[in-house]
């Protein structure tokens, strides 16, 4: 293990190596492990982010800030900070993690890194441990669109395929490559629908799917902006319209019809016993001189 390299890479030479051996130890090595120093280190790291995105963007409210803050400082962040400062190769674990595969775990790298930053900050005080997390954290912010609050690329190709309504992509890890401490995975990402494949490589098989997702993001949405839109379906409003008009007229004839029906009625010949009394008394006479003849 070469310390020496490890502090060069982090920018920061410890004063004290004990310090720096703490934070590299795992619980499974020995009862002074590191698990404090990442307590304290995770409250460092927060406040030196939430500094960093208050500085750059100034635009964005306090709750986009924290939710921006909160993916840049998770697990898969950290992880991929420790992988490429290659930290696994520094770990103290004990003989079950290092069988199992601890120091590919992503959750013991990102403690570890957590855990140096704690130890930075009891070695030499806050604005060393700011320096460094400043140097690992400026490029990355560079990259960052505030629209997308950070998240990342397997999070960001899901929505965007919920949006449109296609099926969520599938991730199948196809080869690994390297030695076992230093171990590449080869991730396939389909998204079925649109009839895409890419491949993606990483150190461990999130990264490696995070890699696969970025492509498969980019060409989703190359592929929708050369396909044609589908024609909006159309009511026939004309036809509607007419059979309205017709319901129309059939209403306002049965109407007129059944106002003539009411005006013939009241205009027709009384029945017999509804006869006028002079025509009554005439029929009446007439009837009595049949008798008498």
């Amino acid at each position: 293990m070469d310390i020496a390299l490890l502090q060069q890479r982090l920018g920061h030479t410890f004063k004290s190596t004990a310090l720096l051996q703490q934070a590299l130890t795992h619980r499974s090595h020995s009862s002074l492990h590191n698990e404090r120093l990442e307590f304290l280190g995770d409250s460092v790291l927060n406040c030196v982010v939430a500094a960093l995105l208050f500085e750059k963007f100034n635009k964005i409210d306090e709750g986009d800030l924290s939710r921006l803050r909160a993916n840049l400082v998770k697990q898969q962040s950290l992880y991929e900070i420790a992988q490429r400062l290659e930290l696994s190769q520094f770990l103290r674990l004990g003989e079950g993690e290092l069988k199992s595969g601890g120091f590919r775990r992503p959750s013991i790298l990102a403690d570890t890194l957590e855990a140096l930053f704690g130890a930075i900050y009891l070695d030499s005080g806050f604005d060393a441990a700011r320096d460094v997390i400043r140097a690992m954290y400026v490029p990355i912010l560079q990259t960052v669109d505030p629209k997308t609050l950070g998240k990342d690329a397997k999070t960001l190709l899901q929505e965007f395929l919920q949006g449109k309504k296609i099926p969520l992509p599938q991730y199948n890890v196809v080869a690994t490559h390297g030695a076992a401490h230093n171990q590449e995975f080869e991730v396939e990402c389909l998204v079925p629908k649109l009839d895409i494949q890419v491949f993606g490589t990483g150190g461990s098989r999130r990264a490696g799917e995070q890699a696969a997702a970025r492509l498969a993001l980019e060409a989703v949405q190359l592929a929708l902006v050369k396909a044609p839109a589908e024609p909006k379906k159309t009511r026939q409003r004309t036809a509607q319209l007419k059979l309205a008009g017709i319901a129309t007229i059939q209403s306002e004839q049965a109407d007129t019809d059944k106002r003539s029906n009411r005006s013939s009625k009241s205009t027709e010949p009384k029945a017999q016993d509804e006869l006028p009394l002079d025509s009554a008394e005439a029929h009446a006479e007439a009837i009595g001189q049949s008798k008498s003849a």
